[in-house]
């Protein structure tokens, strides 16, 4: 008989890539990993694994058998769902993963809720960045978090990840208003407009092909977003700034150190006179990601059902149903 354990290791191994980074995400030794994935091999009675230099890769039966681990780690979070609603009353640890913004304008408002209606659920919230949740999630590091994706950075299918919408974002260009410092190079005029009467996206940001930017850390999706436009646009933004707080964001574009892109949740508080805002045709979606198979689980489906109640009805998505 298989281990479901040593299953789960495998399927991280085809996940990650290396054993070394499989003990480092499941707080493992090295070899204690490759000890259990030879007890899986002499358990299956075939190889599974392959030596490629110092690594390793699946052979045809170890990508194969993936597929089966999938299935059955999905069907045990099923079963674990329906024994927490046979339990009935909400109780223990929900650890959740959200990204700075959904977590300072959304979250607050749903965990109060949460709290009025399960005070003996404790959850338990980790800033975490959207790129990193798929493996906290497999790793069970976390038991939902809330990723986003951008029109030019669309979400790819994650084995053993399951999501579901919950509200879109408008996106804005951020440049400082006339009379304001305005940053060097740019902008360039541009009259062009889209058929519907709206500035045209890609003529919005060409008008600053020449400023310097303010992006995101790169290896982010929010950096890859701008660049993205910018390159859909026709040029490659010449960026000067890396920060991942948009508040910080929007004090550099006011002080004239550059443009952004910046999403709706990006832009709180009063409106800076410094800084001028164009809409842009695109958006930024978010939504609820948990392991296949929890989406039923009464925890996730109650912190599901207090983030859409706290969801402001002027965010896109929510007007749209999602």
């Amino acid at each position: 008989m298989l281990d479901v354990r040593r299953l789960r290791l495998l399927r991280e191994l085809a996940r990650r890539g290396t054993i070394a980074a499989v003990a480092e995400a499941l707080s493992f030794s090295p070899s204690a990993v490759s000890q259990q994935l030879s007890v899986l091999e002499r358990e299956a009675g075939l190889p599974l694994l392959e030596r490629t230099g110092r690594g390793v890769r699946l052979t045809p039966a170890g990508r194969n058998l993936v597929g089966h681990a999938e299935a059955v780690l999905e069907r045990l979070e099923q079963a674990d769902a329906d024994l927490a609603e046979a339990r009935g009353g909400l109780a223990g640890a929900l650890r959740i993963g959200a990204f700075p913004t959904a977590t300072r304008a959304i979250v607050p408002a749903a965990l109060i809720a949460l709290a009025r209606r399960h005070p003996g659920l404790e959850p338990m919230v980790s800033e975490t960045d959207p790129a990193a949740v798929a493996h906290a999630l497999r790793a069970g590091d976390l038991d939902v978090a809330l990723v986003h994706e951008y029109d030019f950075v669309p979400a790819e299918p994650e084995p053993g990840l399951a999501t579901e919408p919950l509200y879109g974002e408008a996106m804005y260009l951020a440049a400082p208003a006339a009379g304001a410092s305005a940053p060097p190079g740019g902008p360039v005029p541009s009259g062009d407009s889209a058929p519907s009467g709206e500035p045209d996206q890609g003529a919005v940001l060409r008008t600053y092909a020449r400023a310097p930017w303010i992006t995101a850390t790169p290896g982010t999706l929010c950096h890859a977003m701008t660049v993205r436009a910018c390159q859909a646009a026709g040029f490659t933004p010449r960026v000067r700034h890396q920060l991942d707080e948009f508040a910080t964001v929007l004090a550099l574009v006011a002080a004239g150190q550059g443009v952004a892109v910046v999403p709706q949740l990006g832009v709180t508080g009063p409106a800076d006179p410094a800084v001028r805002l164009t809409r842009l045709l695109m958006e930024r979606r978010t939504n609820l990601a948990f392991r296949s198979g929890a989406g039923a689980h009464p925890a996730v489906a109650a912190f599901g059902a207090a983030l859409r109640a706290a969801v402001p009805p002027d965010l896109a998505g929510s007007r749209a149903g999602t």
